[in-house]
């Protein structure tokens, strides 16, 4: 069973609500580029670019053995920030915040809230 935050879309536009488990996101950790376009995180997107390019460059200051553990922990504290820059980027575009269900899986969540 997981938590999910559920959010109503803008007044007058057709779309199910949308439902953000609250859980750590393997796809953020082990895919950031692509978690963040799948969900149109594109400000975070940038900023990961950036991150990414700053450790490229700093690599010679700090060293080779410390670049990827760097990145490892970047990216984990991607997969457990996941369900905030979701939540986050709901409210920014207009989504209200409905309240939370405990459900099974995604699906099973919306249509809770559809009820």
């Amino acid at each position: 069973m997981t938590l999910y935050a559920i959010y109503d879309p803008k007044p007058g536009k057709p779309a199910l609500p949308a439902a953000v488990p609250e859980k750590f996101s393997w796809l953020a950790a082990l895919l950031p580029p692509v978690f963040l376009v799948l969900h149109g995180l594109w400000l975070e997107l940038l900023g990961f670019v950036l991150a990414v390019v700053a450790l490229v460059l700093l690599t010679r200051v700090i060293g080779d053995d410390a670049t990827f553990p760097l990145y490892v922990l970047g990216a984990v504290w991607l997969g457990f920030a996941a369900p905030g820059l979701r939540r986050h980027a709901l409210a920014w575009r207009g989504w209200t915040h409905r309240g939370t269900r405990v459900a099974l899986g995604p699906d099973l969540a919306q249509l809770e809230a559809i009820r």
